[in-house]
């Protein structure tokens, strides 16, 4: 059955958003279904043919798509997060990069076998790990912060590394082997160098500089970010070939760590943008692919995959983690997690069609290699992931806090109480102005939409058990709720309302019961009224109660006038007050209450 272009297109989007949905219900990296989406709609049932429907477009199409996908990436990765691990980081993409080239090459000629060009092609393409699929897995194993914080940042930053090594590799090849291959190939590593470096460095700093000074309107932001990603994206590669890649990224560990640059609403634009692309990608790389490509590699791919996991992978961990304070659990973790993603499958195809353009040899088996790679990556390490962390006890402990929407005046005093009494508290919120004021009262943020990809990758849960929907906005709060409840369980979830019309509040409160999960504090209150109060003079108070002075004593003495809010017991478990639960603080426990300064 053959289709047409645009039914092909939106055949692609469809499978995309299906993968992406039940991967998200699953709890598992949507690459999976992604990739036996593309399988299946294109070997196996002959529905799709993307060199059909793109032509010669197709290549130049995947460039940019990776160029977004890394540039997004990288606009995560602020060198705040590395200070007691940057030099393990540093020699993973170096050291640890050489030395994976290196033993995958050779256990990839010898086990295939195959020429040494394209072996040593293959060793490149793989010294790449998945950004896409790492830090969705680090979500659900929650290690802790040194292993996550050394796996999220080489993840990102190895991908055009990686890149650099396969367009090295393929200079020498087409230059030939002669004493002059060398010199041409060193020449083209200080040219990549050179120029990804001064481009990324120069649009980080143009494009933050826009955003800081309000150069244009702000709904022209996304466009004009996108439009000086690919414009420089393109004239880097024109400059010197391939280096466009490291461009993009330089430019958005840049714009990153600039100081007072609001990323929010372009971290939203960049993040859909980059789910589409990389659904779009992952089903056209895949569909190109015949299953007789799979059949010719033969029992060597696993020599190569045993290779790759359980030498290469180690070796690279051991020498860059020498000499640092890492103990070796952590290591060992570390070691095991190398999942291989977009940018391994991209690179494969690329390259492969220009060796077996220029007649090398066995180049066929770079794409299906390649893809095999990925998908036993993948499903190994998700699977054992979260177990392994366990068994070797570098899981973070569940703890107690709360994730808090909403980082207004509310949010900020109830997050600023529940951190005194040792609970950790993170709070979100998209507007730059509210977190501003929630960072200088010493309080975590996150900036951005809660509910969004970004936050899946970005956000730090590790010791959050349960979610406080302080927003003044309902759908924000039954949005997050709806998010979060199956991480927290609907008994952790709770809603503030924000109405002070009964009838909409009372259609809150049943909503919230019975589809996300509980209504803060007493029934009368919602996000109104206790606003007014803290305008009014009223303040968050903490109690400890005792013997002497029980919950029937602070009762007495505050009756009507005081709202209580928690009751957090000993061992720092807290007890929320809600419209439906009747909450007793035992002598001991903490009260924290609104009441009059």
């Amino acid at each position: 059955m053959e289709l047409d272009a645009l039914t092909m297109l939106a055949g692609i989007l469809v499978l995309g958003f299906a993968s992406q949905v039940l991967a998200w219900w699953l709890k598992v990296p949507a690459i999976l279904f992604l990739l036996i989406a593309g399988l299946i709609a294109g070997p196996t049932i002959g529905l799709l043919d993307p060199d059909a429907m793109f032509g010669d477009l197709m290549f130049p199409l995947v460039s940019m798509a990776v160029a977004i996908i890394l540039f997004e990436g990288s606009m995560s990765l602020h060198f705040s997060q590395i200070r007691e691990v940057g030099g393990v980081i540093q020699r993973l993409v170096s050291i640890g990069a050489v030395s994976t080239w290196l033993i995958i090459s050779l256990i990839t000629h010898w086990a295939m076998p195959c020429s040494w060009e394209v072996a040593f092609l293959f060793g490149a393409i793989t010294v790449v790990t998945g950004p896409t699929v790492i830090i969705p897995m680090l979500r659900t194993v929650r290690p802790t912060a040194d292993i996550a914080n050394i796996l999220r940042w080489e993840g990102i930053i190895i991908d055009p590394i990686g890149a650099i090594f396969a367009v090295l590799v393929y200079e020498f090849i087409i230059a030939g082997t002669e004493s002059s291959a060398f010199g041409h190939t060193a020449i083209v590593f200080g040219e990549i160098l050179l120029t990804g470096f001064a481009l990324g460095a120069l649009g980080g700093q143009l494009l933050g500089t826009t955003l800081r000074r309000h150069w244009l309107p702000e709904y022209m932001h996304n466009f004009g970010a996108l439009s000086l990603v690919i414009g420089l994206f393109a004239l880097s590669n024109s400059l010197v070939t391939e280096s466009g890649l490291l461009t993009v990224t330089i430019m958005g560990i840049w714009l990153a760590n600039m100081k007072n640059v609001d990323l929010a609403d372009l971290l939203n634009f960049k993040e859909s943008l980059s789910l589409l692309l990389i659904s779009g990608l992952f089903i056209m790389l895949a569909a190109r692919i015949e299953w007789i490509d799979f059949n010719m590699l033969g029992w060597g791919a696993v020599v190569v995959l045993l290779g790759m996991q359980f030498i290469a992978r180690p070796v690279s961990v051991l020498l860059s983690t020498a000499g640092s304070p890492l103990s070796w659990q952590e290591r060992a973790m570390i070691c095991w997690v190398a999942p291989r993603g977009i940018v391994a499958a991209a690179v494969s195809a690329l390259f492969a069609l220009h060796l077996q353009e220029i007649g090398v040899p066995q180049a066929e088996i770079l794409v299906p290699l390649t893809f095999l790679v990925i998908i036993v990556t993948v499903v190994l390490q998700s699977m054992s992931a979260r177990w392994l962390a366990r068994a070797l006890d570098v899981a973070e402990p569940d703890g107690h806090g709360f994730l808090i929407i909403g980082a207004n005046k509310l949010g900020i005093e109830i997050g600023k109480a529940l951190k005194k009494q040792g609970l950790r508290v993170l709070l979100v919120d998209s507007h730059w102005e509210n977190t501003r004021k929630a960072r200088m009262d010493g309080l975590p943020v996150y900036v951005g939409n809660a509910v969004s990809e970004h936050a899946d990758r970005h956000l730090d849960m590790i010791g959050l058990t349960g979610i406080l929907a302080l927003s003044w906005r309902d759908n924000v709060n039954s949005l997050a709720c709806m998010r979060y409840r199956n991480e927290f369980g609907v008994a952790n979830t709770y809603a503030l309302g924000s109405n002070s019309d009964d009838e909409a509040a009372n259609d809150l409160s049943r909503y919230t019961n019975l589809s996300v999960g509980q209504r803060l504090f007493p029934a009368h209150e919602n996000f109104r009224s206790l606003s007014s109060r803290l305008k009014e003079g009223y303040a968050i108070h903490s109690t400890h109660l005792s013997e002497e002075f029980t919950f029937a004593h602070w009762q007495e003495q505050h009756g009507d006038k005081a709202i209580p809010l928690f009751a957090i017991s000993k061992d720092g478990q807290a007890e929320v007050f809600t419209t439906d639960k009747t909450v007793t603080p035992a002598n001991g426990d903490t009260l924290i209450s609104m009441a009059m300064a």
